[in-house]
């Protein structure tokens, strides 16, 4: 369960529960709550259990599960869940911690016909749908650009040390996959980032993370994100030929409420859009598990899956080009032609994974 799982999950299905639109999508059972490291609270809509003993209590085949461990502990997780019969399961981001670990997640889907939802709620908000809307329209002409900046102060959770690696994996996955789902595929060109410092302790890599990425369209995107700032906020600035748009998504889980402003030859206007954007993903989600899924004769993954797997393997890539940024940086300049054939080749993996994941999708469509 852990703090995703008891802390934005759990409110949410309660509220999805007793919402009259989507109340029909659940069975009037209590919810089970499985957490190896602390038994949860007791309550009348929540069950404490074990894993196996949850398999006995709610039949697999109709239950979905939130599985809600760190990225770098999910593959002997997800094969658990496998064995004991659960199909519908959803993922918190990220997918998984490096390519490595997605392959082992997308080999388990296979072996066990898993249907894997990765918890992105960014693809699912109002206000991607609004800058999906703007960009279909075709009114302020073709993408240029998309700047991401990304700022929370997250000292005390990283210094307890929750799973997540590096800044990478942090925010990033939400960005990413929502600049993915804007303007397409494409390649990083650039990355780095820093540590972070709070009284004289290093915590390596969880300071700040930035990458650049080209589409493969001719956009491309700048995503910034530091966990050491003492402001919150979550911005997308998109440039287009005749027009600026700018989305403010929700600072947190204490508000639902995002903005959108549009700058165009006509002048400047602002809107305010409620924005419980984990709601939503969540409502959509259970109506694609009610409705069957994945599981059961499609055999077609979760729509949201191949740019979440896209989204594994750059920031993969990213996090392997800022670390050879720094040593080269350390090392000096004798460096800088090995850096460049490193990046060269790392492009041809890339395309190679990428080609790999497409043959594995029109397996499964067979």
């Amino acid at each position: 369960m852990g703090r995703a799982g008891s802390g934005l999950h759990l409110p949410v299905l309660r509220r999805l529960r007793a919402a009259a639109d989507s109340a029909h999508l659940f069975a009037p059972a209590p919810m089970l709550a499985v957490d190896p490291n602390r038994r949860p609270d007791a309550a009348a809509d929540l069950r404490p259990t074990s894993l196996a003993e949850a398999a006995r209590l709610s039949d697999p085949a109709e239950t979905v599960v939130h599985l809600c461990t760190p990225p770098t502990e999910r593959v002997a997780a997800l094969d658990t869940l496998g064995r004991l019969g659960y199909r519908r399961i959803l993922l918190e981001k990220p997918f998984a911690a490096d390519a490595t670990g997605l392959d082992e997640l997308l080999d388990l889907r296979e072996r066990h016909g898993l249907d894997l939802v990765v918890v992105a709620q960014w693809l699912g908000s109002r206000l991607t749908d609004r800058l999906r809307g703007a960009l279909a329209g075709g009114v302020y002409g073709p993408l240029r650009t998309i700047h991401v900046v990304q700022r929370k102060p997250r000292f005390s959770r990283s210094l307890a040390g929750d799973g997540h690696p590096t800044a990478f994996d942090i925010e990033l996955p939400h960005s990413l996959g929502l600049c993915l789902s804007l303007a397409g595929p494409g390649r990083v060109t650039a990355a780095g980032g820093t540590d972070m410092v709070i009284g004289g302790r290093v915590l390596p890599r969880l300071g700040t993370a930035w990458l650049n990425l080209q589409h493969d369209g001719g956009a491309w995107t700048r995503i910034r994100s530091d966990l050491t700032s003492p402001v919150r906020e979550r911005r997308v600035t998109l440039e287009l030929a005749r027009g600026t748009l700018i989305g403010h998504f929700p600072g947190s889980e204490a508000d639902d409420y995002a903005r959108l402003t549009v700058i165009d030859h006509d002048g400047e206007s602002t809107e305010l859009l409620h924005d419980d954007s984990l709601s939503t993903f969540l409502h959509r989600v259970y109506a694609y598990f009610a409705a069957g899924g994945a599981v059961g004769g499609a055999h077609h993954p979760h729509p949201d899956l191949a740019v979440n797997s896209q989204v594994v393997r750059l920031l993969d890539q990213a996090k392997t080009i800022a670390a050879e940024s720094r040593n080269a940086q350390a090392r000096g300049p004798q460096t800088r032609d090995a850096h460049t054939r490193d990046a060269q080749t790392r492009d041809a993996q890339t395309q190679d994974a990428q080609l790999r994941d497409a043959r594995r999708r029109a397996v499964i469509a067979r």
